[in-house]
């Protein structure tokens, strides 16, 4: 039993270690990345019954590079090494009217997208279908950015819309 006991507690302290190693974003920083909706006069199109404003994706190599370096120094390593462990992420998604100004754009590493993206997905669908306004599409949608706990509950709640 104690021996059991020490090798979880042991497999428990290297996770720990592994994880703050890891050094990379698991939220937006809201000083980098308040979130930015579309403005009307750089729209493409205006998308469901909702009339929102739709940007059509427009990030620049230069951009994606300005927001790694805001997180870098910030303290994140985010190293050129592993940079296909990342994506420059919509903190408002475009498909719920988000911007492609840099207030709006953070690197989420791919252990974070992981468990955002399928939510991402269907808070979209779901405006499309009208079953969710795009406020509370948003707002469940930056709550499980901000706080990866809530994910399931989240999905939870969009799958009964």
């Amino acid at each position: 039993m104690k021996v059991k006991m020490l090798a979880i507690l042991s497999l428990f302290a290297l996770a720990t270690q592994v994880l703050a190693a890891a050094n990379y974003p698991v939220r937006p920083d809201r000083r980098l990345t308040p979130g930015k909706f579309c403005e009307p006069q750089l729209a493409t199109e205006y998308r469901y019954q909702e009339q929102i404003p739709y940007c059509a994706r427009d990030v620049s190599s230069e951009l994606k590079d300005e927001i790694f370096q805001s997180y870098r120094r910030l303290g994140f390593s985010l190293n050129s090494v592993q940079r296909s462990d990342y994506k420059i992420d919509h903190y408002i998604p475009l498909c719920l009217g988000g911007s492609n100004d840099k207030a709006n754009l953070w690197p989420q590493h791919v252990s974070v997208y992981s468990i955002t993206d399928s939510i991402e997905a269907l808070s979209c669908e779901k405006l499309q279908q009208n079953r969710i306004s795009r406020r509370d599409a948003v707002t469940v949608l930056l709550t499980v950015k901000n706080d990866l706990s809530k994910a399931k509950e989240a999905m939870k709640y969009l799958r009964s819309l």
